[in-house]
Protein backbone atom coordinates (compact mmCIF):
# COMPACT_ATOMS: atom_id res chain seq x y z
CA UNK A 1 0.00 0.00 0.00
CA UNK A 2 0.79 3.58 -0.42
CA UNK A 3 1.68 5.91 2.08
CA UNK A 4 -1.49 7.47 1.89
CA UNK A 5 -3.43 3.73 1.88
CA UNK A 6 -4.16 3.41 -1.73
CA UNK A 7 -2.93 0.62 -3.61
CA UNK A 8 0.28 0.56 -5.68
CA UNK A 9 -1.35 0.62 -8.91
CA UNK A 10 -0.19 2.53 -11.33
CA UNK A 11 2.93 3.26 -9.86
CA UNK A 12 5.00 0.27 -10.84
CA UNK A 13 6.60 0.03 -14.76
CA UNK A 14 4.54 -2.95 -15.27
CA UNK A 15 1.42 -1.58 -14.63
CA UNK A 16 2.31 1.29 -16.78
CA UNK A 17 3.31 -1.13 -19.48
CA UNK A 18 0.34 -3.28 -19.17
CA UNK A 19 -1.74 -0.38 -20.63
CA UNK A 20 0.82 0.88 -22.63
CA UNK A 21 0.46 -2.18 -25.06
CA UNK A 22 -3.03 -0.93 -25.71
CA UNK A 23 -1.50 1.76 -27.99
CA UNK A 24 0.67 -0.28 -29.89
CA UNK A 25 -1.21 -2.11 -33.03
CA UNK A 26 -1.08 -5.52 -33.83
CA UNK A 27 -1.55 -5.19 -37.65
CA UNK A 28 1.69 -6.65 -37.90
CA UNK A 29 1.34 -9.70 -36.09
CA UNK A 30 -2.59 -10.11 -37.95
CA UNK A 31 -0.95 -10.07 -41.27
CA UNK A 32 1.36 -12.62 -40.37
CA UNK A 33 -1.32 -14.82 -39.34
CA UNK A 34 -2.71 -14.35 -42.88
CA UNK A 35 0.69 -14.73 -44.72
CA UNK A 36 0.56 -17.96 -43.12
CA UNK A 37 -2.68 -19.44 -43.95
CA UNK A 38 -2.12 -18.68 -47.40
CA UNK A 39 1.31 -19.63 -47.77
CA UNK A 40 1.43 -22.70 -45.57
CA UNK A 41 -2.03 -24.30 -46.37
CA UNK A 42 -5.09 -24.26 -43.68
CA UNK A 43 -4.57 -26.97 -40.47
CA UNK A 44 -5.49 -29.87 -40.66
CA UNK A 45 -9.66 -30.01 -39.41
CA UNK A 46 -8.64 -31.69 -36.27
CA UNK A 47 -6.87 -28.65 -34.95
CA UNK A 48 -9.35 -25.83 -33.18
CA UNK A 49 -6.93 -23.02 -33.77
CA UNK A 50 -7.65 -22.07 -37.27
CA UNK A 51 -4.50 -19.40 -36.98
CA UNK A 52 -2.36 -22.61 -37.11
CA UNK A 53 -1.27 -23.30 -40.47
CA UNK A 54 0.07 -26.84 -41.81
CA UNK A 55 3.35 -25.31 -42.61
CA UNK A 56 5.37 -23.44 -40.05
CA UNK A 57 5.48 -19.76 -42.12
CA UNK A 58 5.42 -17.53 -38.30
CA UNK A 59 6.89 -17.07 -35.28
CA UNK A 60 5.90 -20.22 -33.87
CA UNK A 61 6.67 -23.02 -33.42
CA UNK A 62 10.21 -21.41 -32.00
CA UNK A 63 11.82 -24.54 -33.01
CA UNK A 64 10.55 -25.05 -36.01
CA UNK A 65 11.24 -22.85 -39.59
CA UNK A 66 14.25 -21.17 -40.73
CA UNK A 67 16.84 -19.15 -38.32
CA UNK A 68 16.77 -15.51 -38.94
CA UNK A 69 17.15 -13.30 -36.23
CA UNK A 70 13.74 -13.27 -34.16
CA UNK A 71 12.40 -15.01 -37.56
CA UNK A 72 12.65 -11.32 -39.11
CA UNK A 73 12.24 -11.42 -43.12
CA UNK A 74 15.30 -12.78 -44.44
CA UNK A 75 16.48 -10.57 -47.63
CA UNK A 76 18.16 -12.21 -50.17
CA UNK A 77 18.36 -9.16 -52.21
CA UNK A 78 20.67 -6.51 -50.52
CA UNK A 79 20.39 -3.97 -53.05
CA UNK A 80 16.81 -3.71 -51.80
CA UNK A 81 18.06 -3.23 -48.18
CA UNK A 82 17.50 0.56 -48.41
CA UNK A 83 13.60 0.02 -47.79
CA UNK A 84 14.08 -1.04 -44.34
CA UNK A 85 15.28 0.69 -40.79
CA UNK A 86 17.73 -2.07 -39.38
CA UNK A 87 19.38 -5.09 -40.63
CA UNK A 88 21.15 -8.34 -38.68
CA UNK A 89 24.08 -9.68 -40.50
CA UNK A 90 26.63 -12.36 -39.56
CA UNK A 91 30.24 -12.00 -39.65
CA UNK A 92 30.85 -15.67 -39.31
CA UNK A 93 34.88 -15.08 -38.66
CA UNK A 94 36.93 -16.74 -36.95
CA UNK A 95 40.60 -16.83 -37.86
CA UNK A 96 41.79 -13.48 -35.08
CA UNK A 97 41.24 -15.77 -32.54
CA UNK A 98 44.15 -16.54 -30.00
CA UNK A 99 43.22 -19.27 -27.82
CA UNK A 100 40.19 -21.20 -28.55
CA UNK A 101 38.29 -21.23 -31.73
CA UNK A 102 34.39 -21.59 -32.82
CA UNK A 103 32.96 -18.53 -32.57
CA UNK A 104 32.10 -18.37 -36.62
CA UNK A 105 29.08 -20.70 -35.68
CA UNK A 106 28.13 -17.41 -33.11
CA UNK A 107 25.27 -16.02 -36.13
CA UNK A 108 24.15 -19.23 -36.27
CA UNK A 109 23.44 -19.64 -32.65
CA UNK A 110 22.30 -16.33 -32.00
CA UNK A 111 19.89 -16.62 -34.82
CA UNK A 112 18.61 -19.68 -33.20
CA UNK A 113 17.76 -18.94 -29.92
CA UNK A 114 16.43 -15.48 -30.93
CA UNK A 115 13.21 -17.75 -32.14
CA UNK A 116 12.36 -18.56 -28.26
CA UNK A 117 11.38 -14.78 -28.24
CA UNK A 118 8.30 -12.77 -28.32
CA UNK A 119 8.41 -9.28 -30.04
CA UNK A 120 7.38 -7.71 -27.02
CA UNK A 121 9.03 -6.48 -23.85
CA UNK A 122 6.92 -5.75 -20.89
CA UNK A 123 9.70 -4.05 -19.17
CA UNK A 124 10.05 -1.17 -21.85
CA UNK A 125 6.58 -1.67 -23.23
CA UNK A 126 8.16 -1.85 -27.08
CA UNK A 127 6.93 -4.06 -29.65
CA UNK A 128 9.82 -4.76 -31.98
CA UNK A 129 7.66 -6.70 -34.65
CA UNK A 130 4.78 -3.65 -34.97
CA UNK A 131 7.47 -1.10 -34.33
CA UNK A 132 10.58 -1.75 -36.35
CA UNK A 133 11.08 -2.73 -39.79
CA UNK A 134 14.12 -5.16 -39.45
CA UNK A 135 15.20 -7.77 -41.99
CA UNK A 136 18.08 -10.17 -41.64
CA UNK A 137 20.86 -10.16 -44.73
CA UNK A 138 22.65 -13.73 -43.90
CA UNK A 139 26.00 -13.70 -43.44
CA UNK A 140 29.34 -11.89 -44.84
CA UNK A 141 30.76 -14.01 -47.50
CA UNK A 142 34.34 -13.94 -45.29
CA UNK A 143 37.56 -15.61 -46.28
CA UNK A 144 38.61 -18.33 -43.60
CA UNK A 145 41.98 -18.38 -44.57
CA UNK A 146 42.78 -14.64 -44.94
CA UNK A 147 42.04 -12.02 -41.97
CA UNK A 148 42.76 -8.36 -44.23
CA UNK A 149 40.21 -10.04 -47.06
CA UNK A 150 37.66 -11.12 -44.58
CA UNK A 151 38.29 -7.94 -42.65
CA UNK A 152 37.95 -6.01 -46.74
CA UNK A 153 34.16 -8.34 -47.26
CA UNK A 154 33.08 -7.13 -43.57
CA UNK A 155 33.63 -3.77 -44.33
CA UNK A 156 32.28 -4.09 -47.68
CA UNK A 157 29.17 -5.55 -46.51
CA UNK A 158 28.20 -3.12 -43.18
CA UNK A 159 29.30 -0.05 -45.85
CA UNK A 160 26.40 -0.97 -47.96
CA UNK A 161 23.74 -1.18 -44.88
CA UNK A 162 24.99 2.25 -43.61
CA UNK A 163 25.22 4.17 -46.91
CA UNK A 164 21.69 2.80 -47.46
CA UNK A 165 21.09 4.70 -44.65
CA UNK A 166 20.51 1.54 -42.39
CA UNK A 167 21.04 0.73 -39.13
CA UNK A 168 23.65 -2.35 -38.95
CA UNK A 169 23.09 -4.80 -36.25
CA UNK A 170 26.59 -6.98 -36.36
CA UNK A 171 26.61 -10.96 -35.29
CA UNK A 172 30.50 -11.61 -34.96
CA UNK A 173 32.33 -13.72 -35.50
CA UNK A 174 36.06 -13.09 -33.22
CA UNK A 175 36.97 -8.97 -31.99
CA UNK A 176 38.96 -8.52 -34.63
CA UNK A 177 35.26 -7.51 -36.73
CA UNK A 178 35.58 -4.19 -34.80
CA UNK A 179 38.15 -2.93 -36.74
CA UNK A 180 36.52 -3.20 -40.02
CA UNK A 181 33.00 -2.33 -38.73
CA UNK A 182 34.22 1.16 -37.55
CA UNK A 183 36.70 1.24 -40.59
CA UNK A 184 33.09 0.88 -42.90
CA UNK A 185 30.71 3.33 -40.48
CA UNK A 186 33.36 6.11 -40.23
CA UNK A 187 33.42 7.40 -43.75
CA UNK A 188 29.51 7.63 -43.77
CA UNK A 189 29.64 10.29 -40.51
CA UNK A 190 30.51 13.97 -41.06
CA UNK A 191 32.68 14.52 -37.60
CA UNK A 192 34.13 12.49 -35.15
CA UNK A 193 32.92 8.73 -34.35
CA UNK A 194 33.14 7.80 -30.55
CA UNK A 195 33.53 3.79 -29.88
CA UNK A 196 31.99 2.40 -26.39
CA UNK A 197 33.61 -1.09 -25.67
CA UNK A 198 32.63 -3.48 -23.32
CA UNK A 199 35.15 -6.10 -22.52
CA UNK A 200 37.26 -7.61 -20.09
CA UNK A 201 40.23 -7.42 -22.50
CA UNK A 202 42.07 -3.64 -23.55
CA UNK A 203 42.09 -5.46 -27.33
CA UNK A 204 44.25 -2.31 -28.31
CA UNK A 205 47.92 -3.62 -29.19
CA UNK A 206 48.88 -3.51 -32.78
CA UNK A 207 49.71 -6.81 -33.29
CA UNK A 208 49.43 -10.49 -31.94
CA UNK A 209 51.23 -13.83 -33.33
CA UNK A 210 52.64 -11.33 -36.46
CA UNK A 211 48.66 -10.24 -37.42
CA UNK A 212 45.63 -8.36 -36.29
CA UNK A 213 43.59 -10.59 -34.37
CA UNK A 214 41.05 -10.75 -31.84
CA UNK A 215 43.45 -8.37 -29.14
CA UNK A 216 43.98 -5.28 -31.55
CA UNK A 217 40.79 -3.75 -33.11
CA UNK A 218 41.21 -0.27 -31.51
CA UNK A 219 44.62 -0.15 -32.23
CA UNK A 220 43.67 0.20 -35.98
CA UNK A 221 40.14 1.67 -35.35
CA UNK A 222 41.69 4.35 -33.63
CA UNK A 223 44.07 5.16 -36.15
CA UNK A 224 41.17 6.04 -38.50
CA UNK A 225 40.96 10.32 -39.14
CA UNK A 226 37.88 10.48 -37.24
CA UNK A 227 37.73 7.63 -35.06
CA UNK A 228 40.25 9.33 -32.09
CA UNK A 229 41.43 7.40 -29.25
CA UNK A 230 40.06 10.53 -27.48
CA UNK A 231 36.39 9.04 -27.82
CA UNK A 232 37.34 5.57 -27.31
CA UNK A 233 35.84 4.11 -23.85
CA UNK A 234 36.39 0.23 -22.62
CA UNK A 235 34.57 -0.88 -19.99
CA UNK A 236 34.51 -3.78 -17.75
CA UNK A 237 38.37 -4.58 -18.08
CA UNK A 238 40.02 -6.82 -15.96
CA UNK A 239 41.27 -9.99 -14.91
CA UNK A 240 44.67 -12.17 -15.75
CA UNK A 241 44.67 -12.43 -19.60
CA UNK A 242 45.88 -10.84 -22.27
CA UNK A 243 45.24 -7.43 -21.24
CA UNK A 244 49.36 -6.15 -20.40
CA UNK A 245 50.29 -5.91 -24.09
CA UNK A 246 47.28 -3.03 -24.60
CA UNK A 247 48.30 -1.16 -21.59
CA UNK A 248 50.89 0.91 -22.83
CA UNK A 249 48.90 1.58 -25.82
CA UNK A 250 45.67 2.85 -24.09
CA UNK A 251 48.27 5.14 -21.92
CA UNK A 252 50.18 6.53 -24.61
CA UNK A 253 46.84 6.92 -26.20
CA UNK A 254 44.89 8.26 -23.95
CA UNK A 255 41.85 6.30 -24.15
CA UNK A 256 39.43 5.78 -21.56
CA UNK A 257 39.53 2.41 -19.41
CA UNK A 258 36.87 1.60 -16.89
CA UNK A 259 37.46 -1.64 -14.91
CA UNK A 260 35.21 -4.12 -13.70
CA UNK A 261 36.20 -2.52 -9.97
CA UNK A 262 35.42 0.89 -11.50
CA UNK A 263 31.96 -0.07 -12.64
CA UNK A 264 31.41 -2.21 -9.22
CA UNK A 265 32.51 1.35 -6.97
CA UNK A 266 31.03 3.69 -8.95
CA UNK A 267 27.77 1.99 -10.41
CA UNK A 268 26.45 1.19 -13.18
CA UNK A 269 24.47 4.55 -13.87
CA UNK A 270 27.38 6.72 -13.64
CA UNK A 271 29.71 4.31 -15.64
CA UNK A 272 27.68 5.11 -18.38
CA UNK A 273 27.38 8.91 -17.73
CA UNK A 274 31.42 8.94 -17.80
CA UNK A 275 31.49 6.65 -20.97
CA UNK A 276 28.75 8.66 -23.12
CA UNK A 277 30.45 11.61 -21.67
CA UNK A 278 33.94 10.49 -23.48
CA UNK A 279 32.21 8.68 -26.35
CA UNK A 280 30.04 11.89 -27.14
CA UNK A 281 32.37 14.67 -26.55
CA UNK A 282 32.66 16.50 -30.04
CA UNK A 283 31.46 13.46 -32.03
CA UNK A 284 28.63 12.56 -34.21
CA UNK A 285 27.79 9.57 -33.42
CA UNK A 286 28.82 6.60 -31.30
CA UNK A 287 28.87 2.99 -32.57
CA UNK A 288 28.73 0.00 -29.72
CA UNK A 289 30.64 -2.46 -29.29
CA UNK A 290 29.53 -5.53 -26.64
CA UNK A 291 32.29 -8.77 -26.25
CA UNK A 292 30.00 -11.27 -24.64
CA UNK A 293 33.33 -11.81 -22.55
CA UNK A 294 32.68 -8.93 -20.76
CA UNK A 295 30.48 -10.59 -18.58
CA UNK A 296 31.64 -12.89 -16.29
CA UNK A 297 32.26 -16.72 -17.10
CA UNK A 298 29.97 -18.35 -14.90
CA UNK A 299 26.72 -16.86 -17.04
CA UNK A 300 28.69 -16.92 -20.33
CA UNK A 301 30.80 -19.90 -20.63
CA UNK A 302 30.34 -20.40 -24.46
CA UNK A 303 33.25 -17.86 -25.66
CA UNK A 304 37.18 -17.93 -26.63
CA UNK A 305 38.30 -16.25 -23.49
CA UNK A 306 36.50 -16.58 -20.84
CA UNK A 307 37.40 -14.49 -17.56
CA UNK A 308 35.43 -14.78 -14.06
CA UNK A 309 34.53 -11.71 -12.70
CA UNK A 310 33.00 -9.79 -14.89
CA UNK A 311 29.59 -8.09 -15.36
CA UNK A 312 26.42 -10.01 -13.95
CA UNK A 313 23.93 -10.60 -17.35
CA UNK A 314 22.10 -7.78 -15.30
CA UNK A 315 24.53 -5.32 -15.20
CA UNK A 316 25.48 -5.74 -18.84
CA UNK A 317 21.99 -5.01 -20.31
CA UNK A 318 21.38 -2.28 -18.24
CA UNK A 319 24.63 -0.57 -19.27
CA UNK A 320 23.73 -1.37 -22.98
CA UNK A 321 19.99 -0.06 -22.45
CA UNK A 322 21.55 3.76 -20.96
CA UNK A 323 24.31 3.88 -23.58
CA UNK A 324 21.75 3.00 -26.27
CA UNK A 325 19.49 5.76 -24.83
CA UNK A 326 21.48 8.38 -26.12
CA UNK A 327 21.37 6.96 -29.74
CA UNK A 328 24.15 4.97 -31.57
CA UNK A 329 25.14 4.30 -35.08
CA UNK A 330 25.73 0.72 -35.14
CA UNK A 331 26.24 -2.05 -32.91
CA UNK A 332 28.65 -5.49 -32.63
CA UNK A 333 28.03 -8.53 -30.71
CA UNK A 334 31.12 -10.84 -30.75
CA UNK A 335 32.63 -13.90 -29.22
CA UNK A 336 30.06 -15.98 -28.65
CA UNK A 337 31.77 -19.84 -29.53
CA UNK A 338 28.66 -22.22 -29.58
CA UNK A 339 30.98 -25.07 -29.15
CA UNK A 340 31.83 -23.95 -25.95
CA UNK A 341 28.40 -22.99 -24.87
CA UNK A 342 25.80 -24.76 -21.80
CA UNK A 343 22.40 -24.77 -22.99
CA UNK A 344 23.00 -21.87 -25.10
CA UNK A 345 23.56 -19.36 -22.13
CA UNK A 346 26.06 -17.36 -24.43
CA UNK A 347 23.95 -16.98 -27.56
CA UNK A 348 20.44 -16.42 -24.97
CA UNK A 349 22.71 -13.61 -23.61
CA UNK A 350 24.04 -12.08 -26.97
CA UNK A 351 20.61 -12.09 -28.33
CA UNK A 352 19.32 -10.61 -25.56
CA UNK A 353 21.79 -7.80 -25.82
CA UNK A 354 20.38 -6.81 -29.60
CA UNK A 355 17.20 -6.55 -28.55
CA UNK A 356 17.05 -4.70 -25.34
CA UNK A 357 18.92 -2.04 -27.19
CA UNK A 358 17.33 -2.14 -30.00
CA UNK A 359 14.03 -1.75 -28.22
CA UNK A 360 15.91 0.93 -26.15
CA UNK A 361 16.26 2.60 -29.49
CA UNK A 362 12.45 2.56 -30.74
CA UNK A 363 11.24 3.65 -26.63
CA UNK A 364 13.56 6.62 -26.98
CA UNK A 365 12.46 7.52 -30.44
CA UNK A 366 15.93 6.78 -31.89
CA UNK A 367 14.49 4.27 -34.77
CA UNK A 368 11.44 2.87 -35.69
CA UNK A 369 7.50 3.78 -35.16
CA UNK A 370 8.23 6.53 -32.51
CA UNK A 371 10.58 8.56 -34.23
CA UNK A 372 8.51 8.97 -37.25
CA UNK A 373 5.30 10.11 -35.13
CA UNK A 374 7.77 12.46 -32.80
CA UNK A 375 8.95 14.04 -36.22
CA UNK A 376 5.31 14.24 -37.74
CA UNK A 377 4.04 15.53 -34.64
CA UNK A 378 7.07 18.13 -34.69
CA UNK A 379 6.63 18.84 -38.76
CA UNK A 380 2.48 19.44 -37.47
CA UNK A 381 3.36 22.12 -35.08
CA UNK A 382 5.74 23.66 -37.78
CA UNK A 383 4.48 27.03 -38.33
CA UNK A 384 3.41 27.29 -42.39
CA UNK A 385 6.25 29.18 -44.39
CA UNK A 386 4.95 32.67 -45.48
CA UNK A 387 5.02 33.25 -49.18
CA UNK A 388 5.71 36.76 -50.44
CA UNK A 389 3.26 38.69 -51.14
Amino acid sequence: MAEDGKPHDGQFRGTRNLRRLADISDRKQREAVERGLELGLEAAPSVNDRTISTFARGQQPAFAGINTFRKAPYLEDVHEVGKHEVAVLGAPFDMGTTYRAGCRFGPQAIRRISALYDSYSVDMAVDLEEELDLVDLGDVFVIPSNIEKSFDQIDRAVSWVVGEGVFPVVLGGDHSIGYPDVRAIAPHIDGRVGIIHLDRHLDIQERDMDERMHTTPWFHATNIENAPPANLVQMGIGGWYGSRPGVKVARDRRTTVLTITDIEEVGVERAAEVALEVAWKDAEAVFLSFDIDSVDAGFVPGTGSPEPGGLLPREALKLLRLIAREGICGMEVVEVAPPYDVSDMTAQLACRAVMDVLGTLVAEGKLGARRDQDRAEKQAQEPPESTPA
